[in-house]
């Protein structure tokens, strides 16, 4: 069952559904889903069918439209909740619970039953009750503070912090379901979105909890290999990534480039030397990449044993043809939006590896389904819930 909305908590629920799980998404009229409205299609018809960022994101999803300021909608998701494994909500804490559904009802009439709380900064603490998106997720786990050239601002850090948070719900979600498996009891999930970067910087937290040291922003240098950098190449802001380990990649490096006369001065002659010298070393790397094409360079490092890849656009990644072969991105026909390249599941599973059954649901299109034939109402006790607008 899911009450999740915008972009990291239906994210969970959709890799859910691309896994096979029957996801309900619960919705009104009455309140839509960002993701509804947040499209050209959208603000010129007025239709909430025709988002693409919704379509993309609730495939295999069953709609159903309850008005949860309602009573009767609160008690009618309370059976429909009987049925379901797990319950889901991304609401700022402490929503879910004063709509009386969170855990601590759910459980007394389901005591198997798992719910997910996805809210900004959890449900505890002075600052549980802050709302949250995606770059503040960034901001306040330290992540974006670090990420940026040393003489530039913090990066804001967007999208990848609802996919980083809407992936680690599922990780819980399926440990919680392995748990049952094993011990009969459900659980409650309380996830703080803002914590979940913060689990890509434990070395950094760890160095200033012990030595007091915070670290700098620093472009894309390591601190301790070098090169190790992003290098333009031939076109518009093409650019390649190369990273350097150890004197014998430094040494096929220096061979894919020709062995130039500059690469045996005593400035670069090792790791530490190197690395203090990035600045000029950076330099004369890039006017070796920048007269070759991003791929050009890549192929000729890799056959050397040298890490590099290209920095690459949208474009460049829906056209690759590893990612085509895995078909990360498959094409979905829409009835009101038509066919549409989406996202599908960024990891195969051999024996259930997923797949996208439908196109997204148009709103409230599983409203029968789900009253009727799941919990067993008549066609004229659904259409007097229409007519009070709890099921809207």
């Amino acid at each position: 069952m899911d009450f999740t909305w915008y972009g990291a908590g239906p994210y969970c629920t959709l890799m859910m559904a691309l896994m096979g799980a029957e996801v309900i998404k619960v919705e009104s009229a009455k309140r839509l889903d960002n993701t509804r409205t947040r499209s050209e299609a959208y603000r010129e018809s007025g239709d909430p069918n025709r988002s693409l960022h919704f379509n993309e994101g609730n495939l295999n999803k069953l709609s159903l439209t309850l008005n949860l300021k309602k009573p009767r909608a609160i008690d009618l998701a309370k059976r429909i909740a009987l049925t379901a494994d797990v319950v889901a909500n991304n609401f700022r804490s402490g929503v879910i619970d004063r709509l009386g559904l969170g855990y601590d009802v759910l459980s007394k009439i389901k005591p198997d039953i798992i719910t997910l709380c996805s809210s900004a900064s959890g449900s505890g603490g002075t600052e549980s009750g802050y709302a949250g998106f995606a770059s503040v997720f960034g901001a306040l786990s330290g992540l974006g503070w670090m990420t940026g050239y040393r003489d530039g601002p913090p990066v804001e850090m967007r999208l990848p912090m609802d996919y980083g948070s809407a992936t680690m719900s599922l990780f819980a979600v399926l440990a919680a379901l392995n748990c049952r498996k094993r011990t009969g009891k459900g659980q409650n999930i309380d996830l703080a979105s803002r914590e979940v970067p913060s689990c890509f910087i434990g070395d950094s937290l760890m160095d200033y909890a012990i030595n007091g040291r915070n670290d700098a922003r620093d472009g894309n240098r390591d601190s301790v290999m070098a090169p190790h950098n992003c290098y333009p190449c031939q076109g518009k802001d093409e650019w390649i990534s190369i990273a350097v380990s150890n004197e014998e990649e430094w040494a096929a490096l220096c061979k894919a480039m020709g062995n130039p006369a500059w690469s045996s001065e005593e400035r670069f002659g090792g790791m530490l030397s190197r690395w203090s010298n990035q600045e000029a070393l950076d330099k004369l790397i890039g006017e070796w990449t920048t007269s070759q094409t991003k791929f050009e360079v890549t192929h000729k490092l890799q056959k050397m044993g040298v890490a590099a890849f290209p920095s690459m656009s949208s474009k460049d990644i829906f056209t690759d043809p590893h990612v085509a072969r895995r078909g990360l991105a498959p094409v979905v026909n829409h009835p009101l939006i038509g066919k549409q390249v989406v996202v599908g599941l960024p990891f195969k599973l051999s024996a259930t590896p997923g797949r996208i059954k439908r196109h997204a649901p148009t709103l409230g299109e599983h409203n029968n389904y789900v009253l009727g034939e799941l919990m067993g109402m008549t066609k004229r006790e659904i259409d007097a819930l229409v007519e009070e607008e709890v099921v809207c």
